[in-house]
């Protein structure tokens, strides 16, 4: 029997074997590809049949597959279980030193594992999410895969020169058994993408450093100190990460449309003294720029009409707006002595800094503001616990001063140092308060949050800060999380009105959290808030596909959580009793001053003066304990 020949016949019978396969063991297989394949892998024939109506379109589908094979633009592996190749693509064999073929894949790429990438359980089609990989991975970065699941793996290869970075999809081919009996590897080049995210990591880190303030710093500077500190990041992270040598930074005063010169490096005395507005002609391209709140590249200064003189010997600029929330503060201009010296990545990496440049400076507003909050809300607390007792001291001397008659003059002169004491510290006091107030007032029974409980979901500890310090002013109950699974957890215990949560948590996709929020608190508005990148995983878009209304931009503004009132769930808001009036706050509106510049003290008869009155030492309505007399 083992003479006997073993034939393949793919489809119907020809019709014309009639006797002469009667010796031989035929074995019929569906026309179909895979199946074909499959089986002349598997099995040892001598011959193989096939009427050319059947044979045709298979060569021509194999000749199609393997046109497309040869001649995609990533790579292509096939391994055995144990990760050796068995075939690869012309691609693949570019990212190899010799042939692969045999070898095992990461040897024969020269690659070492940068990082271990999976995608979210309940969100298939969403970015994957990259990790450092642990040692087990390192060791047998193909285990997963043999066990039959995907490994997705981000690899360095010291053979792909200029374009090392490759990211690696690797998926099991199971056989009838359920065993791995292949591998299927597919390799893209990924070095742009990784390095434009390095980039954009950098500006990022850089730019929450740039007004970076330890509590002892700030408790110890003042606006001016804070101000330079800023000046002196900003040349570091300018020069270092952007590589310009020649900078300009100018302020936008809104009340006269000047452009304020904050730093300069490399510019002639001339042009960083020169005095710029924000018009569209005579002005420069600077004034140009913050009239229209669009960049501009002048790629050769000897024939734009706009260009202004800067820098000596510039022969091209790059001007952009800093912005922010849409509303231009300022411009950044920067300049080459090279003609076209800078492109189109140059102005996406710029545009994107001056956000951070414009954030910061923001965020510098809001840390004196926030440091003159709390020093007020200490005085404050300050003055609940010495109030009575001061009260105590001036009623008990005027009692005293009335009942005790006749007394030594001695004694009734001390009654009243030290009543005149009593009232002077409760003056002093209120002195302190009304020298910390500058700027516009906002008023203290502003609240029409009051009554609403928001969860705010961000990582950025200085953002979950800023939304207390602007939340609580507006009356509302704020508590935060820093993750996803803590935002989840509170949500699923606690009946909120309204969910801020970041686009991108460090431990969820946007998407996915935004679904399973509201899953936990149907009853809750749920926004996203974003600041700096771009929404790579598109978890926006998704969520307003989901019926999603808001997105709020970071740090947080007053007029766009406003905005969110008319569709918070309705409530019965129990009665509350006045509050007792209180040192007011900072306003945080956008009319104010430039962000960045300290604010002129607050003028004779300013809202300090005028909404909370000082009692004079003579007011009798300070000492409510004792009945006036006559004699006082």
């Amino acid at each position: 029997m083992s003479d006997v020949p073993r034939v393949l016949m793919i489809g119907p019978p020809p019709g014309w074997e009639g006797n002469v396969w009667g010796h031989a063991a035929v074995e019929q297989v569906p026309a179909e590809a895979g199946a074909v394949a499959q089986r002349l892998h598997e099995g040892k024939f001598d011959a193989v049949i096939a009427r050319p109506e059947i044979l045709t379109p298979l060569l021509e589908r194999f000749q199609r597959d393997e046109l497309i094979l040869q001649n995609i633009d990533k790579g292509l592996a096939v391994l055995d279980p144990q990760g050796r190749v068995v075939w690869a693509n012309p691609t693949l064999r570019l990212y190899t030193h010799g042939d692969p073929v045999g070898r095992p894949l990461l040897e024969a790429l020269q690659a070492q594992v940068e990082a271990v990438g999976r995608l979210p359980e309940l969100a298939p089609t969403a970015e994957t999410q990259w990790q450092a990989p642990t040692s087990s991975r390192l060791e047998e970065p193909l285990a997963p895969a043999r066990a039959g699941r995907p490994v997705h793996l981000r690899l360095f290869c010291l053979t792909c020169g200029e374009q090392p970075y490759v990211e690696a999809d690797i998926r099991p081919v199971l056989g009838p058994d359920g065993q791995v009996t292949q591998l299927i590897a597919l390799l893209r080049n990924v070095t742009s993408e990784v390095i434009q995210q390095q980039k954009l990591d950098a500006l990022h880190q850089a730019g929450r450093e740039l007004a970076g303030l330890t509590p002892e710093q700030l408790a110890e500077m003042d606006v001016r100190s804070r101000i330079e500190l800023l000046k002196q990041n900003l040349r570091q992270c300018i020069h270092n990460l952007l590589h310009y040598d020649t900078i300009e930074v100018r302020l936008l005063d809104r009340k006269t449309g000047e452009l304020i010169p904050l730093l300069q490096d490399g510019m002639l005395p001339e042009a960083a003294n020169r005095k710029l507005y924000a018009r569209p002609t005579d002005n420069g391209v600077t004034g140009y720029v913050a009239y229209t709140g669009r960049s501009y590249l002048c790629p050769d200064t000897t024939k734009d009409p706009l260009y202004l003189q800067g820098a000596p010997g510039a022969r091209s600029s790059m001007t952009v707006p800093l912005k922010f929330h849409d509303e231009v503060i300022g411009t950044l201009n920067v300049e080459s002595p090279r003609v076209n010296g800078f492109g189109p990545e140059d102005l996406q990496f710029t545009e994107l800094f001056s956000k951070e440049i414009a954030a910061a400076l923001h965020t510098l507003d809001l840390l004196s503001a926030q440091q003159i909050c709390t020093a007020s809300q200490s005085l404050e607390a300050v003055n609940k616990e010495i109030a009575l007792p001061l009260d105590e001291v001036v009623a008990g001397a005027s009692v005293l001063l009335e009942q005790l008659q006749p007394m030594p003059p001695e004694a009734a002169e001390r009654l009243r140092k030290m009543r005149a004491a009593a009232r002077a510290v409760k003056e002093g006091v209120a002195q302190v308060g009304r020298n910390l107030l500058l700027g516009p007032l906002a008023s203290s029974n502003d609240t029409p949050l009051r009554g609403r409980r928001f969860l705010v979901i961000d990582s950025d500890e200085q953002m979950r800060r800023q939304a207390h310090l602007v939340l609580s002013r507006l009356g509302a109950t704020v508590e935060t999380a820093a993750t996803a699974a803590d935002g989840l957890a509170m949500a699923a215990s606690t009946d909120y009105d309204a969910i801020l949560q970041e686009v991108k948590p460090p431990d969820m996709g946007g998407y996915d959290c935004y679904r399973r929020l509201r899953s936990a608190c149907p009853s809750a508005l749920v926004a996203m808030t974003t600041g700096f990148g771009y929404d790579t995983a598109h978890s926006i878009l998704k969520a307003r596909a989901d019926g999603m209304k808001y997105v709020l931009y970071k740090p947080f503004r007053i007029d766009q959580l406003l905005q969110l009132l008319p569709d918070l769930p309705a409530r019965t808001l129990a009665a509350e009793s006045p509050t007792p009036p209180s040192l007011p706050a900072p306003s945080l509106g956008s009319g104010s001053s430039p962000p960045g510049i300290a604010p002129a003290s607050a003028p004779s008869g300013s809202p300090a003066t005028d909404n909370h009155p000082v009692p004079s030492p003579t007011d009798r309505s300070s000492t409510p304990a004792v009945t006036p007399s006559p004699s006082n």
